[in-house]
């Protein structure tokens, strides 16, 4: 144990900002005039913290093992400091490991299972979510076009973004694949005419859209459907595609099947965009220093991270042609401090909000973990632990004429990104 003190104070010494620790024998290490402040109740949690195992220690707070003072900005500049090594590139899985998490990935995302993971964090409490996320209440990484925009006005610079890069049209049938509380659906079928279907299988999510579409007079041009996408079944093909922050949840067993589904939902010549979470590691097994356990405990159950050259190898699989990807990792950096910011405003209101809906008990550890998720997320994306790509794609179809864009094109992809940033000063106003 003394060798681990004597590494817990070298480390601490090390953070950009003071750290003050208390062991659970009363024993004091650090800066005593910290702002950050962590009294340890168990010996678990002392190794935990020595060891640099950051996601153990965020565990050990939630469950009530480490009491914790101070801001989550400061507490992510500490961690950061206490790592051993780098998160993302972890001891890579060798074959026997990779057949275990082949199996335990088709043993998680059943359908039954699924809709389970979906309804633990996406129904949580609508209210909760209402008071950290934009007014439309967009879950996912934003676009900072500008770097004076709001959380609000650059989530909607993202929505105009995908919409320009799937080139939508009035009276297209589009399609959005996890919709969320509707941000993205409702954008195209208002700002572009589309004929637009969102399926989710998030029971509040749906009930709050479908109000919208009332609200809004949209009845017979959107429509929301509570259906996993496995299970969604079209006579006629959509012509755009959209999911967004949705294929996370798919898992490395199903990604095939995935974009195989996704291929079939499209028509010939038409474009899908894949917009997801990628991990920063190459080839290993997940995220190191217990953030990969921490994140599928307390806030994604059977989530799983794949590096972007898996998912283009598994879209190639499918028969669906890359033609244009984008890292806007720093944006969604950006956007998770907003989400984190926004929620420590207002942690009396969310901390109401998750009692009285869950009880105490489960309400203040929902609030632990979700504070710790969303600073310790945006420390992941600015480290490059994670990655968030925007794939552009399309399923090209037999025309080999010049009929299209561009003779070979075999899409509606012009093979030209000026039409993704043209006349862009328009979009996303206050």
């Amino acid at each position: 144990m003394k060798h681990l003190l004597n590494a817990l104070e070298a480390s601490l010494a090390a953070s950009p900002v003071g750290v003050a620790v208390e062991l659970p024998d009363g024993v004091r290490l650090g800066d005593a005039n910290a702002d950050l402040r962590l009294r340890l109740r168990d010996r678990m949690a002392v190794v935990a913290l020595a060891m640099g195992e950051i996601g153990s220690v965020g565990a050990a707070i939630v469950e009530g093992r480490v009491a914790l003072e101070g801001s989550m900005r400061q507490l992510m500049a500490a961690a950061a400091a206490l790592l051993k090594s780098d998160p993302a590139q972890g001891e890579h899985a060798g074959w026997w490991q990779r057949v275990l998490l082949r199996a335990r990935s088709m043993a998680a995302h059943t359908l039954a299972h699924d809709a389970r993971n979906i309804e633990f964090h996406y129904d949580l409490s609508d209210d909760f979510y209402a008071l950290w996320l934009d007014p439309r209440r967009v879950y996912s990484c934003a676009y900072y076009r500008s770097p004076g925009m709001t959380l609000a006005q650059a989530q909607e610079a993202k929505l105009d973004h995908i919409c320009r890069k799937l080139m939508l049209r009035p009276g297209e049938r589009f399609l959005d694949i996890g919709a969320g509380w509707g941000g993205l659906l409702l954008w195209a079928a208002e700002h572009y005419g589309v004929d637009a279907t969102g399926i989710t299988l998030s029971r509040n999510q749906h009930a709050h859209v479908q109000r919208l579409i009332e609200e809004r007079g949209l009845q017979g041009r959107v429509r929301m459907l509570l259906l996993d996408y496995r299970a969604l079944q079209v006579e006629q093909p959509f012509d755009k595609v959209a999911s967004v922050g949705m294929f996370e949840h798919v898992g490395r067993a199903q990604m095939e099947r995935y974009f195989a589904t996704v291929h079939r939902l499209l028509r010939p010549g038409g474009l899908v965009l894949n917009h997801g979470i990628t991990a920063g590691g190459l080839d290993n097994a997940g995220l190191g220093a217990g953030l990969g356990e921490f994140i599928e405990r307390y806030i994604f159950p059977g989530g799983e991270l794949l590096h972007v050259s898996v998912a283009l190898h598994d879209m190639a699989r499918a028969e669906l042609e890359m033609v244009d990807t984008e890292n806007l990792r720093p944006h969604y950096a950006r956007t998770l401090w907003a989400w984190s910011d926004g929620l420590e405003t207002r942690l009396e209101e969310a901390r109401r909000v998750l009692v009285a809906q869950h009880g105490a008990d489960r309400g203040e550890k929902a609030l632990r973990a979700y504070r710790l998720y969303l600073a310790g997320c945006a420390l992941a994306f600015e480290r490059g632990w994670v990655a968030l790509h925007q794939i552009l794609a399309t399923c090209p179809d037999d025309r080999m004429d010049a009929a299209g864009p561009m003779k070979g094109a075999r899409s509606d992809y012009p093979f030209n990104r000026a039409y993704m940033y043209g006349d862009a000063a328009a979009t996303a106003a206050p």
